[in-house]
C-alpha cells in the first residue's frame, strides 16, 4: 500500500508508532499488543529503528513480522547517521524482500558517547531521503519539528530543512510530539509559506507518567504547557489518574486538530495500546 495515497481520501488517517522490544524474547508479547491495537483499525503503524548493533537487524525483522504475520501496513523507520551507503542499500533490499514499501527516513539520534564526527555517509536526513528515492520503489515519510529540532539554529533553518527533505522525496511529514496545538498550526503555516505541500501529520503522545513525560520532553525539545504541568504535579502519584488525564488531554488535542484540518493523527504509543485505543474510540464516536 502507498501510505501517502491515503491522505487523498476524505477521512482522517490514524497511525500508531511502536518501538523495538528491548530483547528478542519480548517480541512475541509485543506482537500480541500490536494485534490488539489492530482491532481499532489504524491505517498503518511504524516501528522505530534500533540503530545499535543487532538491533538494526532486529528492527527490520520485527517490522516484517508486523507487516506479514499481524497483517497490518507497516512503515519501517530507517536512520542513516551511523550507516554507510552499502549498509543502507543492503537494508533497503531486506525491507523490500519483506514486502514493505513505506519508510520513515530519519537522521537518527547522535550517540551520546561520541563527540567526534560519525563515520556514516548520511549526516543529515536529507542525504538518506535522496539516497532512498534514487534507489526507487519506496514511499517516504520525513520528520517535522513544531517546536524546532533540539539542534536547530533557527526556526527558519528548520523549515528550510523540512522543505528540502520534501523536495528530495518526502511524501508526508510526521511531526515530533507536542502538547499545545498552537505549535502545530504555526509550524504548518510556516511550512506552507515555504512551499511544503505534503500532508503534515501531527504526532500525539498520550501521557502515561509524569516523570516519563519530563524525560521525553527534555530529550526531544518539546514543552509542557503550564496547566498540564500543574495538573500532573498534583496527581503524579496516582498512576490511573495520570493515564486518564493523558487520554482526556490528547483526545481534546486530536479533536481540535482534526476539526481545523489536520490530515490525521500519528500516535506515539510507547508500546501501550490502551490510551491510543480509547482515544480512537472517542474520536470515532464524535464523528
Amino acid at each position: 500500500m502507498e501510505i501517502s495515497a491515503l491522505f487523498a481520501r476524505r477521512e482522517p488517517v490514524f497511525s500508531c508508532e511502536f518501538f523495538l522490544p528491548k530483547t528478542p524474547e519480548e517480541t512475541d508479547a509485543f506482537l500480541c499488543d500490536v494485534r490488539a491495537l489492530k482491532a481499532f483499525n489504524p491505517s498503518f503503524v511504524t516501528l522505530t529503528y534500533g540503530a545499535g548493533g543487532s538491533a538494526r537487524d532486529r528492527t527490520i525483522a520485527v517490522a516484517g513480522r508486523m507487516h506479514n504475520e499481524v497483517g497490518i501496513e507497516t512503515a519501517c523507520h530507517l536512520a542513516g547517521i551511523t550507516h554507510t551507503r552499502p549498509e543502507i542499500a543492503r537494508n533497503l533490499e531486506r525491507i523490500r524482500a519483506l514486502g514493505i514499501t513505506n519508510i520513515v527516513a530519519l537522521r537518527g539520534d547522535r550517540p551520546k558517547d561520541r563527540a567526534a564526527p560519525l563515520p556514516g555517509d548520511f549526516p543529515h536526513a536529507l542525504d538518506l531521503v535522496a539516497f532512498i528515492r534514487k534507489a526507487g520503489g519506496f514511499h517516504l515519510a520525513v520528520a517535522g519539528y513544531p517546536e524546532g529540532h533540539p539542534e536547530t539554529r533557527s526556526r527558519e533553518a528548520d523549515i528550510a530543512r523540512l522543505a528540502a527533505k520534501v523536495r528530495a522525496g518526502g511524501e508526508w511529514v510526521i511531526t515530533q510530539l507536542f502538547f499545545d496545538n498552537r505549535h502545530y498550526f504555526d509550524f504548518t503555516a510556516a511550512a506552507r509559506r515555504a512551499g511544503v505541500t505534503a500532508p503534515i501529520v501531527p504526532g500525539i503522545m498520550p501521557v502515561t507518567g509524569f516523570a516519563q513525560l519530563k524525560r521525553f520532553t527534555t530529550m526531544c525539545g518539546a514543552s509542557i504547557p503550564p496547566q498540564m504541568a500543574a495538573d500532573l504535579e498534583s496527581i503524579q502519584d496516582d498512576a490511573e489518574a495520570v493515564v486518564r488525564y493523558g487520554i482526556t488531554w490528547a483526545t481534546r488535542q486530536c479533536r481540535e486538530l482534526l476539526e481545523r484540518g489536520a490530515p490525521g493523527i500519528h500516535f506515539y504509543t510507547l508500546n501501550r495500546s490502551r490510551s491510543t485505543a480509547e482515544i480512537l474510540v472517542a474520536l470515532r464516536k464524535a464523528g
